[in-house]
């Protein structure tokens, strides 16, 4: 399969969307009692696209990144503007392929997976190689609870699931 060059689109919507960030943080331990103070108004553009004329989305397929917390069906938020560094995660064509996998520089290039079922890909001059961007942001939207209060459900954070 060959991919297309990915090319961002010029900003082409300027709208922004402000929504409340609350002053009071949220216990993932014990509750705390809730002041409801506002911090500011956040704009999720603003947090999570910082070039927005270098970024674009992509949906993860696969589990190879479980380890990183990246799982089927997740958004990916690509930064094509910045450097990569050792280590980053980064969104690439292998071989004609696209991958999301950790880049090591050294001490020989390489994609890592995030999880041991997969070995890593070293890479090398007989490889078609082409880095995309940085993973900057992931988006995933969690599975509400079923209707019923009383029955316990596990969380589900994959694979996606719409409510419509």
């Amino acid at each position: 399969m060959n991919i297309p060059p990915l090319t961002p689109h010029p900003e082409q919507h300027t709208h922004q969307l402000k929504i409340p960030l609350f002053l009071e943080r949220v216990s993932a331990g014990f509750p705390s009692p809730a002041q409801g103070y506002v911090e500011h108004m956040l704009d999720l553009n603003q947090l999570c696209v910082q070039h927005p004329s270098a970024t674009f989305f992509v949906r993860v397929q696969g589990d190879s990144m479980i380890d990183a917390g990246i799982y089927a069906m997740d958004i990916l938020i690509v930064d094509c503007s910045l450097d990569v560094r050792h280590q980053d995660i980064i969104v690439a064509s292998l071989d004609g392929e696209m991958t999301v996998k950790q880049f090591e520089q050294h001490p020989k290039p390489r994609l890592v997976p995030c999880n041991p079922a997969y070995p890593p890909i070293e890479i090398n001059e007989s490889h078609q190689f082409e880095i995309f961007g940085v993973v900057t942001n992931i988006i995933r939207k969690i599975t509400r609870a079923s209707a019923n209060p009383h029955k316990k459900q596990p969380l589900k954070t994959h694979p996606l699931h719409t409510d419509k």
